[in-house]
């Protein structure tokens, strides 16, 4: 094993053990504005331990769909967030193309959840599965579009440098997201600040945050993602919420190592560490700042976010 694999090995063990430590931050970013005392900074991981100690009960109607479905998108989510390069150190199982397989990873858990909330038969959680199937299908075209943006980036440095950089190579995740995005915007390619802020908006929208969803309430008519675990319990609920934080990681190492320049790896290693935290507490302060978007305001949203997209392109 080589220097490279054995950091990214490192990286990869950090981000399974902190990523339930985001919603943590959150929970007390949106406590101390709200003054609040708040949640412990480390509810998440107490919830995951009391819930695995629980029995699961299931509803009469449910069938292996609905316990099939916390696994997957658990096993999904893990493997696309091992396809991501952390902390500058590429995956060793990335590939050209690898940005695919990571996205419909995610689109794969989420269609597993989608399957288990419909096969309650409950209304109210098919109702918020329909909800998650459409947002779903608006933010996927401005993800592919971000990812477009990082791939012509990478073809365009390759071309000036000299270097050249095949049509493999450039459609890679580390190669989107080995630091060259926050090279060019450091050194004048402003446009290029734009697909961080796309990021973040998918951020929110992929992990139902506020503005387009709001995860503590308990008003099913609102809801979309908590409304579609209802009936999960003991640990097929902690898979959800542990698959849930995970993902909320890999959105936040996505705008992460768009922000963070090239520098020798432990440095940006470790800069790459604290952007993750810093936008965790990012999305603290904007749930505290903004109200709850209706529910045909979200596509405007995601219609906003493909502009900055398709500009950043231009």
């Amino acid at each position: 094993m080589n220097q490279g694999t054995a950091f990214y090995l490192l990286q990869l063990f950090l981000a399974l053990i902190l990523a339930p430590l985001l919603p943590g931050i959150i929970n007390r970013v949106k406590a101390k504005f709200a003054g609040r005392r708040g949640k412990p900074l480390l509810q998440t991981y107490y919830d995951l331990a009391r819930l695995l100690r629980k029995s699961e009960v299931v509803g009469r109607t449910a069938t292996w769909t609905f316990a099939a479905g916390p696994g997957v998108a658990l096993a999904a989510t893990l493997c696309a967030l091992a396809l991501l390069p952390l902390g500058g150190a590429a995956s060793p199982l990335g590939f050209g193309g690898d940005f695919l397989l990571a996205a419909y990873l995610l689109g794969m858990g989420r269609f597993a959840l989608v399957l288990a909330a419909l096969d309650t038969g409950s209304s109210f959680e098919g109702m918020g599965a329909s909800r998650e199937a459409a947002f779903s299908a608006l933010a996927e075209p401005v993800l592919f579009l971000a990812f477009l943006v990082l791939t012509s980036l990478s073809l365009d440095l390759g071309r000036h440098t000299g270097q050249g950089m095949d049509l493999a190579a450039a459609f890679s995740l580390s190669a989107m997201f080995g630091g060259q995005a926050a090279g060019a915007w450091l050194a004048g390619r402003a446009e290029l600040l734009l697909v961080p802020a796309v990021f973040f908006v998918l951020l929110l929208v992929e992990n139902c945050r506020i503005p387009v969803d709001d995860p503590n309430t308990h008003l099913e008519l609102t809801m979309i993602h908590e409304v579609m675990v209802l009936d999960h319990s003991g640990p097929n609920l902690a898979m959800i919420i542990y698959g849930a934080a995970l993902k909320l990681w890999f959105f936040a190492a996505l705008t992460a190592g768009l922000l963070t320049p090239p520098l020798p790896l432990w440095q940006r290693a470790g800069l790459c560490l604290l952007m993750i935290l810093a936008l965790a507490a990012a999305v603290g302060v904007v749930e505290s700042v903004m109200a709850r978007l209706r529910l045909t305001r979200v596509p405007h949203l995601l219609g906003g976010a493909a502009a900055l997209a398709s500009l950043a392109l231009i």
